[in-house]
């Protein structure tokens, strides 16, 4: 990827678009926020192929991030809790959980992450 300066903040073109990035959200995407974006979104496509492969058929998958950052300095994130709302069929509570420990180990982004931020993921399940 390449990043190119503008005047309040960069940009980067990809085969799907330009993303405009800032640190005033007015400008652009707020680096955090793709921080937790890409951490939120790659769980969810890990739960989702998991669960297609366990012939669990999932109709709808909401992600709700809520982040906590150290308000001081440099002011990090420090958590993120991801509660996942699954609407599926042929899935129990059980299983579930261990979807969730497999989405944990194969998630890139999780995984990257997962010594200098604490991620905790929780769940509902609907069926």
């Amino acid at each position: 990827m390449e990043f190119h300066m503008k005047e309040n903040g960069f940009s980067t073109t990809t085969t799907y678009g330009t993303l405009d990035i800032s640190s005033e959200e007015a400008y652009g995407f707020r680096p955090y926020q793709l921080l937790v974006s890409s951490i939120a979104v790659c769980s969810g496509g890990v739960l989702r192929k998991i669960m297609e492969k366990r012939r669990q058929k999932v109709n709808d998958i909401h992600i709700k991030a809520n982040v906590t950052r150290s308000g001081v300095g440099a002011n990090e994130v420090q958590k993120i809790h991801l509660h996942f709302t699954v609407e599926a069929e042929n899935v129990t509570e059980e299983q579930m959980e261990k979807n969730m420990r497999i989405t944990r180990k194969n998630c890139s982004m999780i995984q990257s992450v997962k010594d200098s931020i604490d991620i905790i993921e929780t769940f509902e399940l609907r069926l």
